[in-house]
């Protein structure tokens, strides 16, 4: 099982990053001291000292303990007919992409490339899929990396968002929408950590999916990299407002749901 992207260290600090509380102004809030700040970043487990940051952090203490303790991982999705994940290495960084298909006319659409689409490819060719579109998340390296390849090989339509052109690939903004066989494809706008950070909703399947880049991790999101606010915004407004059985295949990290995140996300818990 894919491991989860984020540890209890890397959250506290994307918090912290993104609301620009420093250790010493954290310590200074939570009645604790700076040592104990340093040794919850580097992941020694503290839970009084992590229960007293949580609301600091705006982030669920409970959730958090959870993850500190090892006490939960996403269940595992089960086989969903007209899905599939792969998962590549970029540079020691494991990154996502993904084939949602028509069982029965076998269209498909690529979510991002990864570091290296040949599995991808092979697993198209061997379940004799028709790959008609390649959607990009975001523009950020690791997720387009072998684009050209893949265009090359499917001879199948890029697309991405306004906000992050591609060479080659047809700029789309939120809204649009895209019709595959008996599915459907949605886009909702989904920026904070990039900058036009594209969700995908596919309707049409059997259960719903959305794949949704580096927006939200099981457990953890994309770092606020250009607005926090507008991350946290986004991820709740048009991601964990889906169905709760709606299958989120994030960019890093393993494949979750909405229900879960909405009860074991620390940076959402108890707020949806």
């Amino acid at each position: 099982m894919i491991p989860l992207e984020d540890n209890v260290g890397d959250i506290i600090g994307k918090a912290q990053r993104g609301l620009g509380i420093s250790d010493s102004e954290l310590a200074k809030r939570g009645g604790i001291s700076s040592e104990a700040i340093r040794k919850l970043r580097e992941g020694d487990f503290d839970e009084p000292s992590l229960l007293s940051v949580a609301p600091i952090l705006r982030l669920n203490g409970r959730a958090l303990c959870e993850l500190a303790k090892n006490e939960w991982h996403p269940e595992k999705i089960e086989a969903c007919d007209g899905l599939a994940q792969f998962n590549t290495d970029y540079h020691g960084m494991a990154v996502n992409s993904y084939l949602a298909w028509d069982p029965t006319s076998r269209v498909a659409a690529a979510f991002d490339t990864g570091a290296d689409s040949s599995e991808m490819v092979r697993f198209a060719n061997h379940h004799k899929l028709n790959v008609q579109l390649i959607l990009l998340t975001h523009a950020h390296s690791d997720h387009v990396a072998d684009l050209p390849r893949l265009r090359e090989e499917t001879g199948a339509d890029v697309f991405t968002p306004a906000r992050e052109p591609v060479p080659g690939a047809e700029p789309i903004e939120e809204g649009k929408q895209f019709r595959l066989g008996n599915f459907q494809i949605d886009t909702r706008l989904t920026w904070g950590h990039s900058q036009g950070g594209m969700t995908y909703v596919v309707t049409g399947l059997a259960r719903p999916i959305a794949i949704v880049g580096d927006s939200l991790f099981a457990g953890s999101m994309g770092g606020g990299n250009v607005s926090y606010e507008d991350a946290l915004r986004n991820n709740l407004e048009k991601i964990l407002t889906l169905p709760d059985e709606t299958i989120i295949c994030p960019g890093h990290g393993p494949m979750t749901t909405v229900g879960e995140e909405k009860q074991h996300n620390p940076f959402f818990a108890g707020k949806v």
